[in-house]
């Protein structure tokens, strides 16, 4: 079955203990609901550094990820699926960028 990354993009720091409970709750049942679907649970991220010809930007680049997840989907619209049950959309504090991992020989 082909297997899709889920880059996050923002989200919000809790406030309060409390509040950090509550959005670790939403992402456990999240995460519970789509079951072995869940290949790769990954984490949340630092802040990144942008490397290119250039040299190397502090800045985290224009989108910076805050996480990522990798899933196993029958399609890209599967996953998307999947994707907007995602605590952090559902709130409207992030989003969630999809794309299928390609497999290749090294």
């Amino acid at each position: 079955m082909p297997q899709y990354i889920f880059a996050y993009h923002g989200g919000a720091k809790p406030e309060s203990q409390e509040e950090g409970e509550k959005i670790m709750a939403a992402w456990k049942a999240w995460f519970a609901g789509m079951g072995d679907a869940v290949a790769l649970p990954g984490a949340p991220v630092g802040m990144s550094k942008t490397v290119s010809g250039n040299g190397i930007a502090d800045d985290g680049g224009t989108n910076p990820i805050s996480g990522y997840t990798v899933v196993a989907a029958d399609s890209i619209d599967a996953a998307c699926t999947m994707a907007q049950n995602c605590p952090m959309v559902k709130d409207g504090t992030g989003s969630v960028e999809v794309a299928e991992v390609m497999e290749m020989d090294m």
